[in-house]
């Protein structure tokens, strides 16, 4: 118990340490695409969407928009692959979209590593192995996003992040913290094939237990 405790508190002082740095080092970079995005996209510049964190509680996760507000004739957003512009396909091809997810991990509802945030309605759709994933805080990058991204499928991806549950470490942080710079500047895996992000995940069928 006291070993989680102070594994707890060393996550939490990287994550505030790494995410103040990177707000104040990358302050520039991060004004440079707000007046891009505005330029672009116009406003709102900012992406806002619920999300579920650590325990299943929810909290709002913050992006730069990549997205137009393209709709139907009947006012029905059009699909992802077509309100996604060059220019917005640019920025999540370098994770610069992500940069706003910073200030999420300094109040506390992100970490710099954890299980990709995923929206509330896929809560009931997870089998009961898949929903250890909220047993810790979700991540700007995590195993998954290094073994993959969204090359991946949905039960890949959760496989992984159960995996991380099992085995979290300050010393793996480092080394996904590590993977990802990597991950970034070869840009690969931003898209599941056939789509522009990722197809909706509707739900894993429950695995049968072997007889002992």
């Amino acid at each position: 118990m006291r070993g989680t405790f102070r594994s707890t508190i060393s996550k939490r002082l990287v994550d505030c340490v790494g995410s103040l740095t990177g707000l104040v080092v990358l302050s520039p970079v991060i004004a440079l695409v707000w007046l891009l995005v505005r330029y672009r996209l116009g406003s709102p510049v900012m992406f806002r969407q619920m999300r579920v964190g650590k325990g299943g509680h929810p909290f709002v996760l913050h992006k730069f928009r990549t997205m137009n507000d393209g709709r139907d004739s009947s006012g029905a957003l059009l699909p992802d692959a077509v309100r996604l512009i060059p220019f917005g396909a640019w920025l999540r091809r370098l994770s610069l979209d992500e940069l706003p997810q910073l200030w999420d991990v300094l109040r506390g509802d992100m970490s710099l590593v954890g299980p990709r945030p995923l929206p509330p309605q896929y809560l009931t759709r997870y089998t009961v192995e898949q929903r250890r994933r909220h047993m810790v805080k979700p991540g700007i990058t995590g195993w998954a996003q290094v073994n993959g991204r969204n090359a991946l499928t949905w039960e890949q991806k959760f496989e992984m992040d159960v995996w991380y549950v099992d085995n979290e470490s300050l010393w793996l942080d480092i080394r996904i913290l590590t993977m990802t710079m990597g991950q970034v500047i070869r840009g690969s895996g931003v898209s599941h094939s056939g789509h522009a992000t990722m197809p909706e995940f509707l739900g894993s069928q429950e695995r049968p237990r072997a007889e002992a």
